[in-house]
């Protein structure tokens, strides 16, 4: 899981983002090391088609949340000089152009940026309109989260997104209805350990990627060693954070209540 791609990302995106030379050096760590990027749509086809759709040998997804500029300027060379696919999620709210909701961390992708990358085999996904915590949301902005991302994905492109990826990586039962009924086959969070079928094709998994992440680190996360030490400080966050939304979620409820209801609960 990519962010930002880029020497001087804005603050905000700085932590999450790598520098083009390191992109450079991992994209070809990936191809010596014999791994086959898929998108995420062949990933979801492969595992629904068991035996009719066999993945290669060593796959791996490459993806980018968010939709930063510098996925088109920097990463998409890189990808295109090895034959490499990948997937990119895009918040459509943050893209430059009429759909723009402002608040963007830094410069994001454009729609003829999008529509480059997508003539060049990259998959775009959806990754919510505006990047809120979707678990967060009460039902009708969640629906118009995930189904207006769709709408706006096809209306620009001509053809509807079948991959969403969780902003922030949060998602609950709720919200993973929701994306499946707008009408995404799979969807992405984080986890930070490999991905897997029995994880189901709502809750897939990946490995974060950061601007400290070094050539030896990489390795190992390609190769899925010592992911419980790599990754240690974010689960326990990540577990941290769950009690907090969790929290969140069930005082939003309450205050939306009737005084008499509340009193009854």
């Amino acid at each position: 899981m990519y962010h930002a791609v880029g020497e001087r990302p804005a603050p905000a995106a700085y932590g999450l983002s790598v520098a083009p030379r390191s992109f450079a050096l991992q994209m070809r760590m990936l191809a010596e090391r014999g791994f086959t990027p898929v998108t995420t749509a062949e990933l979801g086809d492969a595992w629904r088609s068991v035996g009719r759709r066999p993945l290669p040998d060593r796959p791996v997804l490459i993806t980018f949340d968010d939709g930063y500029e510098g996925v088109h300027r920097h990463a998409l060379p890189v990808l295109a000089a090895h034959g490499f696919a990948a997937t990119v999620f895009v918040s459509t709210g943050w893209l430059r152009g009429k759909h723009d909701e402002g608040g963007a961390p830094d410069t994001m992708l454009d729609w003829d940026q999008v529509r480059e990358l997508a003539a060049a085999g990259t998959e775009i996904g959806g990754h919510s309109h505006t990047h809120p915590q979707l678990d967060q949301l009460d039902g009708e902005r969640l629906v118009h989260e995930t189904a207006h991302c769709r709408d706006v994905i096809a209306q620009e492109l001509g053809t509807a997104p079948v991959s969403f990826a969780y902003p922030y990586g949060y998602s609950d039962r709720r919200v993973r209805d929701a994306v499946r009924a707008a009408g995404f086959a799979q969807s992405l969070a984080v986890g930070n350990t490999l991905a897997g079928r029995r994880q189901g094709p709502y809750a897939l998994r990946r490995l974060t990627v950061r601007r400290s992440t070094g050539p030896a680190e990489f390795e190992r996360l390609v190769e899925g060693r010592a992911l419980v030490r790599n990754f240690a400080k974010d689960r326990a966050l990540t577990k941290g954070y769950a009690v907090v939304r969790r929290a969140r979620r069930a005082a939003g409820h309450l205050n939306a209540l009737t005084p008499s209801a509340r009193a009854r609960r």
